[in-house]
């Protein structure tokens, strides 16, 4: 588009006006001439107005300092930034970035599976970049998928590390913040508040594994590379690990990125497993001794209809559970579907006793049953 123009003059300068030619009576200019003698002789009769007329007038800046709360956005941010990292990895299958955070100071690092997974199942490199730019070659210690944690380990000791907050007591409501470094921004902070608790969330690795958490849902800006990042309280301690986000499907353009529903794996749950990657370089996770009919459309948890469908021996066997059971409810949770079942099943500890409500032949019965570690 051509930009308009006046007189052949760029659109933001005003016209050039005509000039007009002035001109100025004999008798004006000799008043002018008589009124500029008589100031050229009042100024030099009067040196301090001389002095005044001719003074330079210096303008004085001043500088002034933001006073930030320690519980505020930037205090908080101060305070977290030192302990978040960035993950970089390289493999046949192609380059990834995510992010991670310190949970010990001799360079233990937190973050997700699917973060590294690439380089786990194929010949690959990690870098894990510190906040102050120190870059350094890392090695997975542990991964586990069915939580989608691992735990990456530097050669760096006197790290900050973060501190761990308590999952089970946050609320819906409250003030969260998250670092990370999304699209490979490292040190990226966005803020907003825990939207809902104890979210079903299914995940996936390129590698077909399968991940089932109980999410804390915020809308606290989390967008690809965040993964792994911290999720933190009002007090700067951490209470969850970015995870996932949701993303609009076909019929609403396909929009990716955030769009206000992020997940992040409760730290409590985080924590567990990252101590028992740490210990032996792998996870165990509670289980019922079931398979679940996942094709199943109606309300609840269906155990398959095969005769394999209940484990010899196990915690549901031993309860009198059988296949085609559908389980409406564990531990005072009511279950949607077969994904809330997994989920509210990992959300336990191993050796945990829980309440199970099903319905057989259209009559709900109730059962206690001891979960056991999956072998």
């Amino acid at each position: 588009m051509t930009s308009p123009e006046f007189n052949n003059q760029p659109w933001w300068s005003e016209p050039t006006p005509r000039p007009r030619r002035s001109y100025i009576s004999t008798r004006a200019a000799v008043s002018l001439a008589i009124v500029a003698g008589l100031v050229g002789g009042v100024v030099g009769n009067f040196p301090e107005l001389s002095t005044l007329i001719s003074h330079q007038v210096r303008l004085v800046s001043a500088t002034s300092t933001i006073e930030r709360a320690p519980d505020s956005v930037a205090g908080i941010a101060q305070r977290v930034l030192p302990s978040v990292v960035s993950i970089a990895t390289t493999s046949p299958s192609g380059s990834g970035t995510g992010s991670g955070f310190i949970i010990d100071s001799a360079g233990f690092i937190l973050t997700n599976n699917h973060v590294v997974d690439s380089v786990a199942t194929s010949s690959g490199t990690i870098t894990v970049t510190l906040n102050d730019g120190t870059s350094f070659p890392g090695t997975i210690l542990g991964r586990d998928a069915a939580y989608d944690l691992a735990v990456i380990k530097i050669a760096a000791t006197n790290l900050p590390a973060l501190q761990f907050g308590d999952s089970d007591k946050i609320q819906v409501g409250d003030a969260v913040i998250a670092i990370g470094s999304p699209l490979g921004l490292a040190g990226t902070v966005t803020s907003g508040i825990i939207s809902a608790k104890d979210r079903a969330v299914t995940t996936g690795t390129n590698s077909g594994e399968s991940s089932f958490m109980n999410a804390l849902q915020t809308d606290a800006a989390i967008n690809p590379g965040n993964s792994g990042g911290p999720l933190v309280d009002a007090t700067g301690a951490v209470i969850g690990v970015t995870s996932a986000i949701a993303s609009l499907g076909s019929s609403y353009g396909s929009q990716s990125g955030s769009i206000g529903l992020g997940f992040a794996i409760p730290i409590n749950q985080a924590r567990k497993t990252a101590d028992q990657l740490i210990k032996s370089g792998k996870a165990t996770y509670p289980i019922m001794g079931i398979s679940i009919d996942t094709s199943f459309t109606g309300t609840g948890a269906k155990i398959s209809d095969v005769s394999s469908a209940i484990r010899a021996g196990g915690p549901a066997d031993k309860a009198g559970l059988k296949a085609g059971d559908v389980i409406t409810d564990f531990d005072g949770k009511a279950i949607a579907n077969s994904d809330a079942l997994i989920v509210a099943v990992r959300s336990k500890n191993v050796g945990d006793t829980v309440k199970v409500r099903y319905l057989r032949d259209a009559t709900s019965h109730e059962v206690s049953l001891t979960l056991v570690a999956a072998s």
